[in-house]
């Protein structure tokens, strides 16, 4: 019997526990990545709490894996034993529907996220198939770019597969765990950008990551100067926002691009798209060729999340933390299992 230990939540809301649990024999497509380091991200909070109704408990978070490859199934391809390799939000694609075969595998319709349906990555070993068990490319810090597995991809994603030209005028809204990246992201791949916040703060902080401009989100005279200005905007807040304002601050055929999972319908006038030719639009992370694109780009350009570290012991003060709103800017969980 094989056993894996991990940290997990008895049922929602509770505090995780030291847990075990048998893995079962190694899939012919899987490999097993002995973590090192996993990324939190507000979407293991959104798991344990069940806000999105398809946890199942006990509940191993974890989804921004860094580690090595420990062992690898018959039929397993694309990374060797020892290797140093990622693990993001997907696990599992079919890789034989229309998405899968047009290089689409994050919109496979038999997605496995990494933490649905399988335990993630709050523990000592965890296993996906060969397709989504990424090499690190020479120039990235293990310890550090875990999360952008998650959080990196969602943000560099509809740059590439939006066809966004580095003469662009991008805004990003937030400067959280996702919009830091995004400044980062967006500022290395040539745009102008302009960062939209709530907090006055920050500004100095947004600078510093890549933004050239920062507007104060809640004024509304400031969006008003700022009609026709964007070719595409990126939300990557959860929370409801002034949506005609900002579809207003687009230029013609320009783009509101939603990343934050946010729950509310989003009320947007016929009239605010269609004279301008513009468009409202959302994607989840992105396909394995996008994760490699994005690794590396971000070693090229020295893209790297800002982190705080907790041993993986200390993940309730850890999750606390980042509940609290008091995470600058991502949390990283280093393994000390022993």
């Amino acid at each position: 019997m094989t056993s894996y230990r991990a940290w997990a939540a008895p049922k929602p809301g509770a505090a995780l526990e030291a847990f075990e649990y048998d893995p079962g024999p190694l899939g012919a497509d899987e490999v097993e990545i002995t973590v090192d380091h996993c990324g939190i991200c507000h979407s293991d909070l959104s798991m344990l709490d069940n806000h999105w109704g398809f946890t199942q408990y006990p509940f191993v978070p974890g989804h921004e894996a860094v580690g090595r490859v420990t062992a690898l199934g018959a039929n397993a391809r694309g990374v060797v034993m020892g290797q140093r390799v990622g693990l993001g939000w997907n696990a599992h694609s079919c890789l034989h529907c229309d998405p899968c075969l047009a290089g689409n595998q994050h919109l496979c319709r038999e997605l496995q996220p990494t933490l649905a349906g399988r335990h993630g990555a709050f523990a000592e070993k965890v296993r996906a198939h060969w397709v989504w068990v990424v090499p690190l490319p020479e120039g990235l810090d293990a310890a550090e770019c875990g999360p952008l597995l998650c959080g990196g991809i969602t943000v560099f994603a509809p740059l590439r597969e939006l066809g966004i030209s580095p003469t662009a005028r991008v805004g990003v809204v937030g400067i959280g765990g996702l919009g830091h990246m995004a400044l980062k992201f967006c500022r290395a791949w040539g745009c102008e950008v302009t960062a939209f916040t709530t907090s006055a703060s920050k500004e100095e902080a947004a600078r510093a990551f890549g933004a050239h401009h920062v507007v104060a989100t809640g004024d509304a005279e400031a969006l008003k100067k700022l009609a026709g200005k964007f070719d595409l905007i990126i939300d990557t807040v959860n929370v409801s926002l002034d949506w005609n304002g900002l579809l207003a601050a687009l230029a013609p055929e320009g783009r509101l691009h939603v990343v934050g999972a946010v729950l509310e319908p989003i009320a947007v006038s016929a009239f605010s798209l269609a004279l301008g030719q513009k468009s409202l639009s959302g994607s989840p992370t992105g396909s394995r060729g996008a994760l490699d694109s994005m690794l590396g780009f971000a070693a090229r350009h020295g893209v790297a999340p800002q982190n705080e570290h907790f041993p993986m012991s200390r993940v309730n003060e850890a999750l606390d933390h980042l509940r609290a709103g008091k995470a600058r800017y991502r949390i990283v969980l280093d393994a000390d299992f022993g």
